[in-house]
């Protein structure tokens, strides 16, 4: 089988990307991946030495979510559609909405990874400000799934945002996400410090919930204080908060340490869809605290610990306590390590993404 598959290089997408086109690869499978948002770095892309049966298009068209971005998306639909031709696959996996409805007769899968509305009602509560962008942008993601074959979502909850704000779909599923367990090391001797991972500028994930009391464990930091619009009021936190650190952006060699020896992994986010960060902390056996949202609640159900959604003085009372209580972390980090290598691993993705694959194109062939 030879698929297709569509990502971009900026975030997590690019992660998802990896770990499902590995498998596959693995698998037998032949992929011709195309990648837009920006040129990767040689870093980004090591993993395919030795990937015989991928090949890759990269490029540096703007994505749907951006501002000002309707002419790269026009463009970059002929471009796709000039490898699509070229390479003729079987099936179109795509990680962007648009392109569910561009004009070539295979069937096409759509990933519903994230989106500004429902991105927007989270953070704000209430949806996005009328706009010529987002007018386009949400003409744009509803055209793209009204026109998929298959509507993927990496959570439940992530679905039904996807129906809730753009329509109803033709055929949906739930893939969770998944990372290789052997990329991570979850045997080191724990220390009594926390980690937290994410883009600070990002509302979504709300760093700030750590920025506002001393906390009571070493608390590590990481990720970008740089937003494309300049660097955020977080940096002023540099020095207040004498147990906070705030590392920014570290390497995945870099990040594998720090998980391996951190004891808790704080996830703050009040936007996620999925959450590959706080996957990664329980494949590195850290104890989860984390926001109480459906999506959490979803991945994690009773295996990890949550504070009082959006609740400061509920995170600093709960990482008090699990400083304190050596048992009830380990007991929690047992859990999440358990229940991440047996749902949550990119193997069992894979093979999931590889049943709607062969039933995708039997639907086909029926409708021949």
């Amino acid at each position: 089988m030879h698929i297709l598959m569509t990502a971009d290089t900026v975030g997590g997408v690019w992660t998802y990307t990896r770990e499902l086109v590995t498998q596959l690869s693995r698998l037998g499978l032949r992929i011709t991946l195309v990648s837009f948002g920006q040129i990767p770095t040689p870093s980004q892309t090591d993993w395919m030495e030795g990937l015989s049966n991928v090949s890759y298009h990269p490029t540096a068209f703007r994505l749907e979510w951006m501002q000002d971005a309707q002419a790269d998306l026009e463009e970059s639909a002929e471009f796709l559609k000039s490898i699509i031709a070229e390479s003729n696959p079987d099936l179109l996996h795509l990680s962007q909405y648009y392109y569910g409805a561009i004009d070539t007769p295979q069937p096409r899968l759509v990933v519903a990874h994230s989106d500004v509305v429902s991105w927007w009602m989270s953070v704000h509560g209430s949806e996005p400000p009328e706009s010529e962008w987002i007018s386009q942008y949400k003409e744009n993601v509803h055209r793209g799934l009204e026109r998929a074959d298959l509507v993927v979502a990496p959570s439940r909850w992530m679905l039904q945002q996807a129906a809730k704000y753009y329509g109803s779909f033709r055929r949906e599923a739930v893939v969770h996400n998944g990372r290789d367990p052997k990329l991570f090391v979850p045997h080191l001797s724990k220390e009594n410090i926390a980690v937290s991972i994410g883009r600070l500028w990002d509302a979504g994930k709300q760093a700030c919930l750590l920025l506002r009391d001393d906390l009571p464990v070493r608390t590590l930091l990481i990720g970008s204080e740089q937003s494309p619009e300049g660097v955020i009021a977080a940096a002023q936190s540099r020095g207040r908060l004498p147990e906070l650190e705030m590392l920014g952006p570290q390497s995945e060699v870099q990040l594998r340490s720090l998980l391996a020896r951190a004891g808790i992994y704080v996830a703050t986010s009040r936007y996620e869809p999925f959450g590959l960060a706080p996957l990664e902390a329980a494949l590195s056996r850290c104890a989860l605290l984390v926001n109480d949202i459906p999506t959490f609640r979803e991945i994690w159900a009773d295996d990890a610990i949550y504070f009082e959604q959006n609740n400061s003085r509920s995170l600093l009372l709960t990482i008090q306590e699990l400083a304190s209580n050596p048992k009830r972390r380990s007991e929690c980090a047992g859990r999440v390590l358990e229940r991440a290598h047996s749902l949550f691993n990119s193997q069992r993705m894979a093979e999931e993404y590889l049943r709607l694959y062969h039933s995708l194109m039997s639907a086909e062939v029926a409708a021949a």
